[in-house]
């Protein structure tokens, strides 16, 4: 189900573009419908009792069966879904659409990640007068920290992404291991007693997986962000403690004890199948994922937590996710925002989205569902793998932000951390690289940059 991480790791190159294009139209004037009030319940009801035309730009397939129960509810608005591309495909649209004043969407499904470029170009609505920050609690506190600056609220959490360890049990049973990993040592000691016994690589540390990479490094604590709006950017990736993370996967790569195939590739599809790899350090989408690309090798797999650094902590990270954000330009704020808390908390929609559209929630009130958590895996030897990823959720350190270039980030990682990763040569000196380069990008781009 998740093409989006392939294809995002395809196309970074037009993200990029895109990304120069908003820099570049930083300065431009942007229309604004948001409000400094509160909304009443009055201007909501009159507003949704009015006819209206709303334009949506989203990627999920079949979103228009929520769409027809939002129109259910408010017979008086039509929804006009439109796919104009997925990840970097439609923030290039959104982006040219933004700068030339028109053809903008009201509302855009919109990776979180993405979230600050928008902001910076002050694209988005802020929708807390429209009442977004009462919603606060029906999210994991990982996805709402993301979407939010200070007060302001950007958008409205559709998937989510918690990590942890997809492994082939029958692996590692065949080399004597009878679970998962626990830690992070003992994730290494099952890397050579795996390689001795049965040829398989524990896992792959993919070179062109920039979200993956800080995924490990979230979980181990780095922040190698910090942007709160405007110009001003923290870059701190070349940090101490990402120099440990660094360490640790140079010490498994002189070993070959893992691979490191790209991702989402015909050879890496083919090495999930085959077994070249006995775990998949991945996220909560992963799952439903893998039993669609690795028909074959079904019962054989089981879920389970990352492995941690220490004993006493259980500690995650998010890989991937969406929100729907409403664009400042809308010239119905009330219905485009009404639109987008609809089909992310009504319960039979958001029901709708994990069961049909294969999203992992992010909203509490399925997390929690006790019928969620009862689900049973068949692919995964009937594992309730749900409960398991919506008990990593809560593990998830919601302190994590992202700067406004991105799409740089991802781009310039294949040539200089990436490339340490593929080429087997010191991660560290990769890491240094890879923060010089951001940090020049920036700089460039009329950023102030602390590190």
């Amino acid at each position: 189900m998740r093409r989006k991480t392939a294809q995002r790791i395809m196309t970074v190159g037009a993200a990029a573009a895109a990304m120069s294009l908003l820099v570049a139209g930083c300065s431009s004037p942007s229309t604004s419908s948001s409000s400094t009030k509160p909304v009443s319940a009055s201007d909501i009801t009159k507003a949704m009792n009015t006819p209206t035309t709303l334009n949506f730009w989203t990627w999920l397939p079949n979103v228009s069966t929520e769409v027809a129960m939002f129109e259910k509810k408010y017979p008086k608005i039509k929804v006009n879904v439109n796919n104009v591309g997925q990840g970097a495909a439609q923030y290039t649209k959104l982006t040219n659409a933004i700068s030339a004043g028109k053809g903008a969407p009201d509302v855009a499904q919109v990776e979180y990640q993405y979230l600050p470029q928008f902001e910076l170009t002050k694209s988005l609505l802020d929708l807390s007068p429209y009442g977004a920050s009462k919603l606060k609690s029906s999210f994991s506190a990982s996805t709402w920290n993301q979407v939010t600056q200070g007060s302001a609220v950007y958008g409205i959490p559709q998937d989510s992404g918690p990590m942890g360890d997809l492994y082939r049990a029958d692996i590692l049973k065949k080399a004597g291991i009878t679970e998962a990993p626990k830690t992070w040592d003992d994730f290494a000691t099952a890397a050579a007693t795996v390689k001795a016994k049965t040829g398989s690589y524990l896992t792959d540390l993919p070179p062109n997986d920039a979200g993956a990479y800080i995924g490990l490094l979230w979980q181990a604590g780095v922040k190698p962000f910090k942007y709160s709006g405007g110009k001003d950017v923290t870059v701190n990736l070349d940090t101490a403690t990402a120099q440990k993370v660094g360490t640790y996967w140079n010490t498994l790569l002189q070993k070959n004890l893992v691979a490191v195939d790209p991702n989402f590739t015909t050879q890496w599809y083919q090495g999930l199948d085959k077994g070249k790899y006995a775990t998949w350090l991945t996220a909560a989408w992963g799952p439903v994922f893998l039993q669609g690309e690795a028909k074959d090798t079904a019962g054989l797999w089981k879920a389970a937590p990352l492995p941690q650094y220490s004993t006493t902590a259980n500690v995650s990270a998010n890989l991937g996710g969406s929100t729907d954000a409403v664009l400042k330009s809308t010239k119905n704020p009330i219905a485009a925002y009404e639109l987008a808390k609809f089909i992310n908390t009504d319960q039979q929609s958001i029901e709708t989205l994990n069961t049909k559209q294969s999203l992992y929630p992010p909203q509490t009130s399925l997390l929690n569902s006790a019928s969620f958590k009862a689900q049973s895996a068949p692919f995964y030897g009937g594992q309730k793998v749900n409960a398991l990823f919506a008990d990593i959720t809560n593990t998830v350190d919601p302190d994590f932000e992202w700067p406004p270039f991105m799409a740089y980030v991802y781009s310039s990682f294949n040539n200089t951390l990436g490339k340490a990763i593929a080429d087997k040569t010191d991660l560290n000196a990769g890491l240094a690289a890879w923060q010089k380069s951001i940090v020049s990008y920036a700089k460039g781009q009329g950023f102030t940059v602390t590190q």
